[in-house]
């Protein structure tokens, strides 16, 4: 009987501990031992270490892991293994493979108390993102975001994708930030009718689905609010859309001014665009 086998039967109460040894680049070995909750993780080691027929010249460590988290933490010889266990989701509690993204490693500690690291080939992440969440340790994948911000990898390869996935649904703007990201998709789209003008008015930004008329209206209640003018920078590479955007910010602006309706302002800046060009 292990000491903490023997630690359990007096009190009528174990937990079961599955224990992998990380020792090298092969299939780590496992173990599963049955603990009482005030055995510490000293005694797991031990324990896990002859189970397995381990070197017991070498020391060993026990290393706690949330894949979720991309946490890794070593337990103190004192730290207690079963009560970090009644805090990982009641799915992972009474069995923790490593498939389940909660687990014990043990691992071998150096003389001078440094941790003896082995290299595994990394999973595909986003495939071990994906099966997390389809466990229910994470929430489901958003697939696609209206804010560049909130992506939750930020490379170029995330923004392209997540651009390009928008822009499949028709869903031309995208914020970074207050920024707005506008993909000319060469074609009209019926969403810049008075109602959208009437949808975004007087709305805080990022509040409703990016738009060009929410860009138009929160400059345009900046103005009225600060008494100070207001600046709306529109730059792209020839044929992104930049003479079209303006215009239908002008569109925007002249009817929020005029309360819907109808100006001869807006021919006249309309009109003055191409030679201002």
């Amino acid at each position: 009987m292990t000491d903490g086998e023997r630690a359990a039967s007096q009190d009528g109460k174990s937990y079961v501990l599955q224990i992998y040894a990380r020792l090298s680049l092969d299939t780590a070995p496992c173990c599963t031992l049955r603990v009482h909750k005030e055995v510490t993780a000293a005694a797991v080691v031990k324990d896990a270490a002859a189970t397995l027929g381990l070197d017991t010249s070498k020391f060993y460590v026990l290393a706690e892991v949330k894949e979720c988290g991309g946490e890794e933490w070593i337990l103190e010889a004192s730290d207690l293994p079963v009560q970090r266990v009644l805090l990982w989701p009641r799915k992972a509690q009474e069995q923790h493979p490593q498939s389940e993204g909660f687990y014990f490693l043990l691992q071998q500690r150096n003389e001078d108390g440094s941790i003896h690291y082995v290299h595994l080939s990394n999973l595909s992440e986003e495939r071990e993102v994906q099966r997390l969440a389809a466990r229910g340790f994470l929430p489901p994948q958003q697939e696609d975001f209206d804010d560049l911000c909130n992506l939750p990898r930020l490379t170029v390869s995330s923004i392209l994708d997540n651009l390009r996935n928008r822009f499949q649904k028709k869903k031309i703007y995208t914020y970074a930030g207050s920024i707005l990201i506008a993909i000319n998709p060469f074609k009209f789209l019926p969403i810049y009718n008075p109602k959208y003008v009437k949808m975004y008015e007087n709305h805080q930004l990022g509040k409703l689905e990016p738009h060009i008329f929410a860009i138009a209206d929160v400059a345009y209640y900046a103005m009225l609010r600060k008494g100070m003018n207001q600046c709306i920078v529109i730059s792209g590479e020839s044929g992104s859309g930049k003479t079209q955007s303006t215009n239908f910010l002008i569109h925007c602006l002249t009817a929020l001014s005029q309360k819907g309706y109808a100006s001869g302002v807006e021919r006249t800046i309309l009109g003055a665009g191409p030679v201002l060009e």
